[in-house]
């Protein structure tokens, strides 16, 4: 039994999404794989509930209100404003970025999906690889 994939049951995830049709989509697709999750609409709530370490997966959007995606990424990577974070940070966001930017924020996370070319269903075969 020890070389089957992890399941998902009671892997709790945090979506830090604004766009109601996505958080929508991610929540009811990742709650019939068996993952728990909680869907925050606003930066400095999500950044919040981050930071109480409670949370296996962060799927972050970068375009959020009160506080922008890379922004909270930063903060959650910064050791002296976020111990011990266990979590892993799934980046996710529609906008394409300049090669620079891209490349930092995917220093800081653990994976980076551009939400228009991933469908729920891909989205938990995702999150079922993670460790």
């Amino acid at each position: 039994m020890d070389d089957q994939p992890a399941s998902p049951q009671g892997k709790k995830v945090l979506c830090i999404e604004d766009e109601l049709f996505i958080s929508e989509l991610y929540s009811r697709a990742l709650t019939k794989a068996g993952y728990d999750i909680v869907v925050e609409l606003d930066g400095m709530k999500g950044l919040e509930l981050a930071q109480s370490n409670q949370f296996d997966i962060i799927l972050l959007d970068l375009m959020i209100p009160h506080l922008t995606g890379t922004e909270i990424l930063s903060i959650l990577r910064d050791p002296s404003k976020t111990p011990e974070l266990k979590a892993k940070i799934i980046v996710t966001t529609n906008l394409e970025q300049r090669d620079d930017i891209k490349s930092t924020i995917e220093q800081q996370a653990d994976g980076y999906i551009v939400k228009a070319n991933v469908t729920p269903r891909e989205l938990v075969e995702f999150l079922n690889g993670i460790e």
